[in-house]
């Protein structure tokens, strides 16, 4: 049997036996599939030669030699060793692209999918950016707004979401402060001296008005007169009470004073058959009247009229007494009436005691007067 040669898929050996079949002086060439390729041949003492970017195992096999590990591969220092079976292959990494022998970066932001507001080129890569009051979806390409108010809610008091950012407001009584952040209290008794009628508190976020003794607040700001007369008072069974603008008095329920007598609830009479009463008034009616502070001026406080009207009389009116700074004056009305007329302005609190005085004379030569003894308590105030 003559010499032959086998050829293996991937190495090759010589066998001076081989058993080959030969025709007419021929070797017949024999192909193994993969399945066959790492089985070593029959006969172990044959020398194997392998082919280039494979070598020899020390099982006598070949095998393929890694380039990229052993440092035998010629890329670029730009480019990515990628082994291949008896050979290799220089590529470009992630997010570049061969263009000649160079690796250039790719400008993702030019090809979809698109960032939603803002793409970041990077060398090998990107990335999407959003603006401010937004935030990445999970797709890393979308935006959605960031809910500040839920994430960490910035605001002092009350906070308010919109897209892309928040706004802050706050409570009643309080106003944004300069930050635009933070709330401060709002001085609402700074601002207006008309919110209280008498004195207004400030409080944090609110205010609240308070009145002077012997007086209740209405209404939140209004300051009104509290009647002790109908409440609470320290007047004895022998006086009777009597309210004014800011307090009360306590006034005897007789009034009466030697020779005059009570004839009827605060009027008192001087009886002819007295001698004394010849000279003095034939009566004296005692009346009690509250005004407000700076009251204005002139003004109509207190009207005098005449119980009983005799024919062929002539009624006068006078300021008996009590007007000895001009602060009144008695306008007459009628026949029978006159009016008291404020013309200067009082400040209390202040007590009055005016006598008004009512003379009728008669064509008989009969001549009778009556006081009316008006006691006027200026309150403190002018409410």
């Amino acid at each position: 049997m003559s010499n032959s040669t086998e050829i293996y898929l991937g190495w090759f050996y010589t066998s001076a036996t081989a058993g080959a079949e030969s025709t007419n002086g021929r070797t017949n060439v024999m192909r193994r599939t993969p399945t066959d390729a790492g089985r070593p041949p029959a006969n172990p003492t044959h020398q194997i030669q392998c082919a280039t970017g494979y070598e020899k195992s020390e099982q006598n096999v070949c095998q393929d030699i890694d380039e990229c590990a052993t440092g035998t591969h010629n890329c670029r220092t730009d480019q990515v060793c990628v082994n291949l079976r008896g050979s290799f292959s220089c590529q470009c990494p992630t997010g570049y692209q061969k263009r000649g022998e160079q690796c250039v970066d790719v400008d993702e932001c030019t090809l979809p999918p698109y960032c939603h507001y803002r793409c970041v080129n990077t060398p090998g890569s990107y990335y999407c950016h959003c603006n401010a009051g937004f935030q990445l979806a999970a797709n890393n390409h979308t935006c959605v707004d960031i809910n500040e108010c839920d994430a960490n809610n910035p605001c002092a008091q009350l906070c308010y979401n919109i897209l892309g950012s928040f706004i802050c407001q706050c409570n009643p009584g309080f106003e944004l402060s300069s930050d635009r952040i933070n709330c401060e209290d709002v001085d609402e008794c700074r601002t207006s001296s008309y919110m209280c009628q008498y004195q207004c508190i400030n409080e944090p976020g609110k205010f609240s008005c308070v009145c002077p003794e012997g007086y209740q607040v209405v209404g939140s700001r209004t300051c009104q007169d509290i009647n002790e007369c109908e409440t609470t008072n320290e007047c004895r069974e022998d006086e009777m009470c009597w309210n004014y603008h800011g307090g009360f008095r306590c006034y005897p329920r007789n009034p009466c004073q030697d020779p005059y007598v009570l004839t009827s609830e605060n009027r008192c009479v001087c009886p002819l058959s007295n001698p004394v009463c010849r000279e003095l008034p034939y009566s004296i009616v005692y009346k009690y009247m509250s005004i407000r502070s700076e009251r204005t001026v002139p003004s109509d406080i207190f009207q005098i009229q005449a119980t009983t009207i005799y024919p062929n009389t002539i009624n006068t009116f006078r300021i008996k007494s009590g007007n000895e700074n001009g602060e009144f004056y008695l306008r007459q009305t009628s026949a029978v009436s006159a009016m008291l007329v404020l013309v200067k302005s009082l400040t209390g609190p202040r007590e009055h005691i005016i006598d008004l005085e009512m003379l009728t004379v008669s064509n008989l030569n009969y001549r009778t007067s009556s006081v009316l003894r008006l006691t006027l308590i200026v309150g403190p105030y002018s409410f």
